[in-house]
């Protein structure tokens, strides 16, 4: 990979470009925290060469809204189910969003 290669991947927001300590700096939250959530399969970091985690700026969104549940007084394993369904509720939504355009594409007259 060359050097103009990872920069694109940095607008990537699947790819893994902060470390633990970065991600929990970012977030104002511990590394304590992030291993957590990692513990309840909420975000599953990908690992460097030498076994550090890595995170993405997707998997610090999703921590980012575990950790303001858990601000508001939800225990953690609750927060990490609420924020899984939301994500699951958002895709479907997307998914049928998607369904309706394409009917209506399909038959124009009906959805008048």
């Amino acid at each position: 990979m060359t050097a103009d290669d990872s920069f694109g991947r940095l607008d990537d927001d699947d790819y893994p470009a902060y470390t633990m300590g970065r991600a929990a700096e970012m977030l104002g939250t511990t590394q304590g925290f992030l291993r957590a959530i990692g513990e309840a399969r909420l975000i599953t970091p990908l690992r460097s060469e030498g076994g550090h985690r890595r995170y993405s700026r997707y998997q610090l969104r999703i921590a980012a809204r575990a950790r303001e549940l858990v601000d508001h007084g939800t225990p953690i394993e609750a927060a990490c189910r609420i924020v899984i369904l939301e994500d699951q509720l958002e895709e479907a939504q997307r998914i049928n969003a998607e369904y309706r355009r394409a009917a209506e594409s399909a038959n124009p007259t009906a959805a008048s």
